[in-house]
């Protein structure tokens, strides 16, 4: 995703840096690299995970339309799955085209593009910690506070209904 985000002014900076890594221009790019690669990750996953359907299955109680249910899940695990493969594969060699051009074209910027890979790829890796935490520190005060009272009560509502909503995010 990071060569996506190589252009014309990128070549100019390194060009003009003579061709040394400058980390602070570049940060913007990983971290776009990163965002616009976990928008797509999110999108596969939807394809991918299939839990929820499954968990519907098991809880259903109507015993009369099992096995219209038990069809109807089967046929859209394989709707799901044909379309994960489609869509990845479609993906891999769009951006297997590309990085081989691009690096074909710009050989002098390879190693750049290296560096910003594995740059983003560790942001990509960092990122979760910040938005699974952030939740879980409005969550664990508002589950814990025994203190007694209306207004303490609606204060911890708050924070979990905070704390809900980053979540969700």
């Amino acid at each position: 995703m990071g060569a996506l985000f190589f252009n014309d002014d990128t070549m100019r900076e390194i060009y003009e840096g003579e061709g040394k890594f400058q980390f602070l221009f570049q940060l913007p790019q990983m971290i776009c690299s990163s965002v616009v690669s976990g928008a797509f990750g999110a999108i596969l996953h939807l394809l991918a995970l299939s839990e929820d359907g499954i968990i519907k299955f098991k809880q259903n109680k109507d015993t009369n339309n099992i096995n219209k249910s038990k069809i109807s899940l089967i046929n859209s695990l394989n709707i799901k799955v044909i379309l994960f493969f489609i869509i990845s594969t479609i993906f891999l060699f769009m951006f297997w085209y590309y990085l081989s051009m691009s690096c074909a074209i710009y050989m002098n910027t390879q190693i750049h593009l290296i560096k910003d890979t594995l740059i983003s790829f560790g942001i990509s890796l960092l990122y979760p910690f910040g938005i699974y935490l952030l939740p879980g520190i409005f969550r664990i005060p508002a589950l814990s506070d025994k203190r007694k009272g209306s207004k303490k009560n609606e204060e911890r509502k708050y924070l979990y209904n905070f704390s809900k909503f980053l979540q969700f995010l």
